[in-house]
């Protein structure tokens, strides 16, 4: 007679490695998108310090400082990364996983380079205790996006809709130049990507599940996942500068 008596033992023990493998996975996963995006801010930091000290020198601009600040070419260096990144975007699905990580990293240079200028404006100690703000409150907002329970895809169409409010709201005030409505953009620019901080990673690991058995896949997404949540630091540094910024 067959003795069922340790089955459910049998079961449980299953489900349970089974469950631990998940984990496992997901949790390699995510730590391949952190590594990812704490690289590309590394290529930023270090791409944005290197061409400041190119371009200004002795208290004043260099000629290659003139060159990318004030000439036409200022307008290179602020649409490459744009037009790069909307290449990227369209483009992941047809490129290997090496190309596309190569992509990114010149990617978040080119914004270091476009990003140079903040030197110019604030100290590098405002900007330091800047960045130290920011990486503790994205880590908070993205642990917490991690680990709750609570759908936030209502919460993401809400903040979707109010960063096409922010990007009217900035173009408008680029002929308007109201200070109250700058200081507006800036308490809404904060909030939102704040909010797609948490959004964004609960989507990053939901996505686990869809490209787990494909390798590939898994590394195209990984990269696709670092660079949102890359976005969403940056544009949440730039938005908290505008606050804690001390200008030179």
């Amino acid at each position: 007679m067959a003795d069922y008596r340790n089955q459910p033992a049998r079961f449980g023990t299953t489900a349970s490695r089974a469950g631990t493998d998940i984990d496992e996975g997901l949790r390699s996963y995510m730590l391949r998108v952190y590594n990812y995006m704490a690289i590309a801010l590394a290529v930023t930091g270090v791409a944005a310090l290197a061409t400041f000290n190119m371009a200004y020198s002795g208290g004043q601009l260099t000629p290659f400082g003139t060159a990318i600040y004030t000439s036409a070419l200022k307008w290179v260096v602020i649409f490459a990364p744009l037009g790069l990144v909307f290449f990227l975007s369209f483009r992941i699905n047809s490129m290997s996983v090496g190309a596309a990580q190569a992509t990114f990293w010149i990617y978040s240079a080119l914004v270091g380079v476009s990003l140079s200028s903040i030197f110019l404006i604030y100290t590098a100690t405002s900007i330091t205790q800047t960045f130290f703000v920011t990486a503790a409150a994205f880590g908070a907002l993205s642990l917490y996006g991690y680990t709750t329970k609570r759908d936030l895809s209502a919460m993401g169409s809400f903040l979707i809709m109010g960063l096409f409010g922010i990007i009217i709201a900035m173009l408008v005030n680029l002929f308007l130049q109201s200070s109250a409505l700058q200081f507006a953009i800036s308490v809404g620019g904060v909030l939102i990507f704040a909010g797609l901080t948490a959004w964004d990673t609960q989507s990053i690991k939901n996505t686990y599940d869809v490209v787990a058995n494909d390798e590939t896949m898994m590394g195209r997404t990984a990269i696709m996942g670092a660079l949102k949540l890359y976005l969403d630091f940056i544009n949440l540094f730039m938005f908290l500068l505008q606050f804690m910024g001390d200008r030179r």
